[in-house]
């Protein structure tokens, strides 16, 4: 599944629609948790590359959080993580809001009728670490909320904490462990224009991780996230012009 999400970002997909994918697997189960899995990062596509995200796909994320529901019981980075999910699924129009308890569990809040706008979900750990190492280890593990259209409290710690991301970015460079490292500077990407560092170059490591460090797949879906992120924005001097 992360396989056919980093295709469909690049462009080579041979079909990039999710429901297309699963419906070829041979275990469907299987495919549903690893929708389920990837989370947010499976509209990364749609919200980055401009691939199409149709009824068939929608369908396929809200059959994923039926057979694998969220829990009251799930750690906070996974109900964050589910927020997210259900708050991309609403804004592409899925029906997931009419899946029996979903509602309380996932935290939506109750509206009209028509339309239903999932409430950003408390990350628990990442708003309570002081330590910038503690809390730049709870944000490597929240890098699939770093997409554009989502905002939550991990978002304005991003934000706000632009120095502890920095360390946290620089220590897994040091330490090359790229995986933890793709994931923050994905964050860093996501922030940039902001209070980073100028000494940070996001591009230069982006392109550092793509030619030594993009082994595994989700180092290198996060890695090519992070290059997108970058080409949405402006440089730094743009955004103070």
């Amino acid at each position: 599944m992360t396989g056919h999400v980093l295709r469909a970002l690049r462009g080579t997909a041979e079909h990039s629609g999710l429901a297309v994918h699963v419906a070829q697997a041979a275990d469907t189960k299987a495919a549903l948790a690893a929708v389920r899995v990837l989370g947010p990062d499976v509209f990364a596509p749609a919200l980055l590359a401009s691939a199409p995200f149709g009824p068939d796909d929608q369908e396929v994320v809200a059959e994923a959080l039926r057979v694998f529901p969220p829990s009251p019981e799930d750690a906070p980075e996974t109900a964050g993580l589910g927020w997210a999910t259900g708050t991309l699924l609403a804004r592409f129009g899925g029906e997931v809001l009419a899946v029996r308890d979903l509602r309380d569990v996932a935290g939506y809040e109750p509206a009209g009728a028509a339309e239903r706008v999932p409430a950003a979900r408390d990350t628990g750990p990442v708003a309570s670490c002081a330590h910038w190492r503690d809390w730049s280890r709870s944000m490597a593990r929240l890098a699939p909320l770093a997409l554009p259209g989502l905002e939550g409290p991990a978002h304005q710690q991003a934000r706000r904490r632009t120095l502890a991301l920095s360390r946290g970015v620089v220590r897994s460079m040091l330490r090359r462990d790229y995986p933890t490292a793709a994931r923050l500077i994905r964050w860093a990407a996501l922030a940039r224009g902001g209070d980073l560092p100028a000494s940070l170059d996001i591009a230069t490591l982006v392109t550092h991780l793509e030619l030594c460090g993009a082994g595994g797949s989700r180092t290198a879906l996060n890695t090519t996230i992070a290059r997108l992120l970058l080409s949405e924005q402006p440089e730094p001097e743009e955004r103070a012009a």
